[in-house]
């Protein structure tokens, strides 16, 4: 009835890129930590050639913000950087599978493709909780890429935690 959603019209990259890409989102999680922030990275980049856009980092204990998500982050600098709120033409990066807020923010921004390392069954919203991204009841989907540079982006999180327990 609305048309094709946007993915459809953008090829999918080779998976070489999406590791660069991924290993750019984990750099930024990796900053997390200097701020005992959990350790998660996003990297907003163009759908068509990977140019990196925005990237950021959890930074809620920094900033005492609870919507302070490296996701959430990188789409509002992305936004900035581009002068527009509609970002159906990039793809966003996450270490960890976003969660409601975060998928949210790709949703309202119409981005076209959300890419994640490991998913979050406590609180993911992209396919193992809830699907945001899917969602016929929503007016706008977005293809969803689960387990780029899967084992990093959860030995990360499994250390951080760890770490934390004893």
């Amino acid at each position: 009835m609305w048309g094709n959603p946007p993915w459809v019209q953008i090829p999918l990259p080779p998976l070489s890129e999406w590791s660069e890409l991924m290993r750019v989102a984990l750099g930024e999680a990796r900053l997390a930590l200097e701020h005992d922030d959990v350790p998660v990275g996003a990297v907003v980049a163009r759908a068509d050639g990977g140019d990196v856009i925005a990237r950021r980092h959890n930074e809620r204990e920094r900033t005492g913000d609870p919507t302070a998500h490296a996701e959430l982050l990188a789409i509002r600098d992305a936004s900035r950087a581009l002068g527009r709120w509609r970002l159906d033409d990039c793809v966003l990066i996450a270490t960890l599978e976003p969660c409601p807020m975060c998928a949210g923010a790709a949703w309202a921004a119409r981005i076209a493709t959300v890419v994640f390392g490991t998913p979050d069954p406590k609180a993911g919203a992209t396919g193992s909780l809830y699907n945001l991204a899917a969602d016929p009841r929503l007016n706008h989907e977005s293809r969803v890429v689960a387990g780029i540079e899967a084992e990093a982006c959860a030995r990360l999180l499994r250390d951080f935690f760890a770490d934390r327990r004893q």
